[in-house]
């Protein structure tokens, strides 16, 4: 790498490292508004706000690099061609093949940052802020359990405990649950406990009995059970989305242990999904992650290429930057839409590549055409 790629690449850098700082600083803070109400009215500490922002803090930073990456290079080349460094390099001999070759190595350099956050930060920030999030809801269930007192965790559900024993053993407990319009479930046991899981924190009744009572028809309907489990994770509207959980696994287990995950994934929302293609979502998303390092090679030269094609007009390179960032939509919205794809079909998986080789043929085209078509047009014009 000679000066002048070293001095290309150092501008990029440092713009780079200024639009990802006011990105993620914007994005964080429209988040961490939403979480702060949230966790502080919960009646969580200052500490877990901090800790759940900073586990949250990986995936903003991967959401918004493919746009800082862009932006540095949209900003760079414009400050470059105003300062007439471009055309300077371009009249010692130096052809937009050349140019892009800092570039290319800027987007590589992303590419890096990419494939670390994607493949293992992210998705182990994910995995602890779900652990988390799934201690704090069942602290917080435990909380609400209090003995002698009828207790509405929310509008439609009353329940009541006679004691609660030193070992966390309900005794005589009793539910009254109106949550659904179609009927009245009314639930009573001799003991019940309150278990980890998961997906929640889920109440054991034992020995009991259930009446269910129908709104159509009025009709009661009782039945005897040894054991029941109740899932009460929604009285603090704590859900964990298994589909989601993708997102919380490493990349390694997704390539050693696809099918596995697959199996599991599709049993886990046979009820909610029943036409679930779990090999689908498994594919979409460890090729998705391999795509997505590519893509901040790709948004790089986009806007390197793009601005490169303008020459000298009053209104600068605004046409050209307006050129650029249509084409990343366009890039963006394809990649998006091929994720649905994948995930309905899983044998059509190299379509999540597409967006790359759409924008490498176009960057290769427009630095063709500023190497060679250009220069012909001008020289017949005169």
């Amino acid at each position: 790498m000679n000066r002048f790629d070293r001095y290309m690449l150092s501008q990029f850098m440092t713009l780079f490292g200024f639009f990802a700082l006011v990105l993620v600083s914007v994005y964080w803070v429209n988040r961490a508004v939403v979480l702060f109400d949230r966790l502080i009215g919960d009646g969580q500490s200052v500490f877990v706000f901090f800790e759940f922002t900073a586990m949250t803090l990986p995936n903003v930073i991967k959401l918004v690099l493919p746009i800082a990456v862009f932006a540095a290079a949209c900003y760079g080349t414009s400050r470059q061609m105003s300062d007439s460094e471009l055309t300077v390099m371009q009249a010692t001999g130096f052809s937009p093949w050349r140019l892009a070759r800092p570039v290319f190595t800027f987007g590589l350099f992303i590419g890096l940052m990419m494939a670390v956050l994607a493949n293992y930060l992210v998705p182990l920030s994910l995995d602890r802020l779900d652990t988390r999030e799934r201690e704090i809801a069942e602290n917080a269930t435990a909380r609400l359990l209090t003995e002698g007192v009828f207790m509405h965790p929310n509008e439609n559900v009353t329940c009541y405990i006679s004691e609660i024993t030193p070992e966390g053993v309900l005794k005589n407990l009793f539910m009254y649950d109106q949550s659904s319009e179609d009927q009245t479930l009314v639930y009573s046991a001799d003991e019940a406990y309150l278990l980890r899981d998961e997906n929640g924190p889920k109440l054991i009744m034992v020995d009991g009995l259930a009446q269910v009572l129908t709104t159509d028809g009025l009709r009661l309907y009782t039945t005897n059970f040894g054991d029941f489990t109740y899932d009460i994770s929604a009285f603090l509207n704590y859900s964990s989305n298994r589909l989601r959980a993708l997102e919380r696994t490493s990349t390694l287990e997704l390539w050693q242990s696809p099918q596995r995950l697959a199996a599991t994934l599709e049993w886990q929302n046979r009820e909610n999904e029943p036409d679930l293609n779990g090999w689908g979502w498994v594919q979409a998303e460890r090729h998705g992650r391999i795509a997505a390092v590519t893509m901040c090679v790709i948004s790089a030269m986009v806007g390197f290429a793009t601005l490169l094609l303008g020459g000298f007009s009053r209104l600068g390179v605004w046409p050209q930057t307006i050129a650029a960032f249509a084409l990343l939509v366009v890039l963006e919205a394809m990649k998006n839409a091929l994720v649905n794809v994948v995930r309905a079909d899983a044998n059509l998986w190299p379509a999540l590549y597409a967006p790359t080789l759409v924008g490498a043929v176009l960057v290769s085209l427009m630095l063709a055409s500023r190497a060679y078509v250009l220069p012909q047009l001008r020289r017949a014009s005169t």
